[in-house]
């Protein structure tokens, strides 16, 4: 495992967040142009990014070995949901921040950087894999998302009909049936995708930015939510996977997703569904500045 290629890594998702900053604080950015890029990604750039996962890889894997990683993600996002049910009670907050904190718990970035993670710590080969780990959360990303961050009164079910619900359907049916279009398609969704991760973290800067400055760290409650979702999430996962004879490299792709940064999805879902987006934005810089040490650690001392 490299240290520096993965700190190098996450320095370059820190910067896009620094620029999205500035251009808010610039002018270049405000609360009318926020909102049309946060639905600009979620209709359009994510689902592209979510069908693209699965048919941009040279070859698929065989259906049982796709079928075991699942399993694995079964394990995955059911030790989340446990911190989920767990956790929020005991921070406390509003209504708003405890969905935050929910959300938080259960959503780590497996997409947009835990993908370019994978790769630098398990070379390129890990890519799949990572996507196949990822296609639950782009499933309940934006069915049980909502619900947790805006709550009963704030969650409509055409939400479950939403572009990146589709497409999140489609990409798992297209991974189980081994169905590949053409590699055109591929590539036509591949490279409007491919927008989603630089423009959602400088969307997340441009928040932040409206932050008064001794807010944007977040208070106690922040602090400790990142501690649980850069720390003691993964250590739980690897306690859990550890004596089950879990491949190698599967396991150690599932433990340092599990120690991704908040997904940056959380801030583009609180703007649709009227969540608390300055706690989001706390939680989302917070664990991204934090993993810069918190993944290498992870991956030195769990794997």
């Amino acid at each position: 495992m490299s240290f520096f290629d993965t700190f190098s890594q996450m320095l370059v998702i820190l910067f896009a967040i620094v620029v999205g900053f500035a251009a808010n604080r610039l002018g270049f950015l405000d609360g009318p142009t926020n909102q049309k890029i946060s639905q600009l990604l979620l209709n359009f750039t994510t689902p592209a990014l979510i069908v693209a996962s699965v048919l941009t890889g040279e070859t698929l894997p065989e259906l049982a070995e796709i079928l075991s990683v699942l399993k694995v993600a079964a394990l995955f996002y059911g030790l989340e949901g446990l911190f989920v049910l767990a956790v929020p009670p005991l921070l406390g907050g509003t209504p708003g921040q405890k969905g935050v904190w929910r959300y938080t718990l259960g959503f780590p970035n497996v997409g947009y950087i835990g993908f370019p993670v994978a790769v630098a710590l398990f070379g390129q080969g890990a890519t799949f894999y990572a996507a196949i780990l990822a296609l639950p959360f782009n499933l309940l990303t934006f069915t049980l998302g909502p619900l947790l961050l805006g709550g009963g009164a704030r969650f409509h079910w055409k939400q479950l009909v939403s572009p990146c619900t589709c497409a999140s359907v489609l990409a798992l049916a297209l991974a189980l049936t081994r169905l590949r279009p053409p590699a055109l398609v591929g590539e036509m969704l591949g490279f409007v995708g491919d927008l989603t991760v630089p423009l959602a973290l400088v969307l997340v800067g441009s928040l932040l930015a409206a932050i008064p400055a001794k807010r944007v760290l977040g208070g106690v409650r922040v602090w400790v939510l990142a501690a649980l979702r850069l720390l003691a999430e993964p250590a739980a996962l690897w306690l859990v996977l550890r004596p089950m004879g879990i491949d190698p490299l599967v396991m150690g792709i599932a433990v340092t997703q599990m120690a991704m940064p908040t997904a940056v999805n959380g801030t583009l879902l609180c703007m649709a569904c009227g969540g608390d987006s300055e706690a989001m934005a706390q939680i989302t810089f917070m664990t991204t500045l934090g993993s810069i040490v918190t993944i290498p650690l992870v991956a030195a001392l769990l794997l």
